[in-house]
């Protein structure tokens, strides 16, 4: 059975996003294969042409490019970004981020809407990281989004799905790809956000922060491939009380 995920027209067989903003250079490509990975967050600071430092380097050439508009505060801001991410050979995808709030950093939804209506005219693949808000979902689909990307939790908090129930209802209401995105700690996380039917998970810190991070991808791989084959299996039913698994009469009688 072929069960691929598909962003704007493109296809990818894994559906483990990795963002690399927490690791050294040095890892990316371990970490990378570790995973499965097959499309791979960066921040355009880091991609440093024509220094000793440039991330560009490091990511496997058959890895989608998703660079991301951190640090910008308004929609102009990330527009600009992420056209100057297209100018260096970084592609079509780009992740929006309009983030304002410097302590929660919970991303500003409205500017995020404007950013992606301009950027999905200029021709990007445009992915959006947005609080869970049904409206906001939507206006960002009718802006051209390519598919949402709710948090579910504050930004590196390693939380795990605080947002469950909102996200649950993107799940239901909204047609593209929801990829949870933010605060997702645990490889057991991701399993059970795949289980509610999510498209993709993307993770950063909890792999970044783990001991043996190249076995910790390996592990998030694993697991968001094991919730989406028991979404796509269909989920045994919750009882109330006890079943038996086999009868419990009719045995040693007479």
């Amino acid at each position: 059975m072929t069960d691929q995920l598909v962003i704007g027209g493109h296809t990818f067989n894994s559906r483990f996003i990795l963002g690399s903003g927490k690791f050294s250079l040095e890892i990316v490509k371990a970490v990378v294969e570790n995973g499965g990975a097959e499309m791979v967050t960066l921040a355009l600071r880091r991609a440093n042409l024509g220094g000793e430092e440039n991330i560009l380097d490091y990511i496997p050439s058959n890895v989608t490019l998703l660079p991301n508009t951190s640090g910008a505060r308004t929609a102009d801001e990330a527009v600009k970004i992420a056209r100057l991410a297209r100018e260096i050979n970084c592609g079509n995808f780009v992740k929006v981020e309009v983030i304002r709030d410097s302590k929660y950093l919970f991303p500003d939804n409205y500017e995020t809407i404007k950013a992606t209506e301009i950027l999905a005219r200029d021709g990007f693949v445009v992915m959006p990281y947005m609080y869970p808000d049904l409206n906001v979902a939507r206006d960002l689909v009718s802006a051209g989004a390519a598919a949402v990307m709710p948090l579910a939790s504050p930004i590196g908090s390693n939380k795990g799905l605080s947002t469950r129930d909102f996200i649950e209802i993107l799940v239901n209401e909204i047609a593209v790809p929801i990829i949870v995105d933010a605060g997702i700690g645990r490889p057991s996380q991701a399993c059970e956000a795949m289980e509610m039917g999510v498209d993709a998970v993307m993770c950063n810190t909890a792999v970044a922060t783990a001991k043996n991070i190249p076995l910790m991808a390996r592990a998030f791989g694993q697991a968001i491939e094991s919730g989406r084959n028991a979404y796509l299996a269909g989920l045994g039913r919750v009882l109330t009380q006890g079943e038996a698994s086999s009868p419990l009469t009719g045995f040693l009688e007479d």
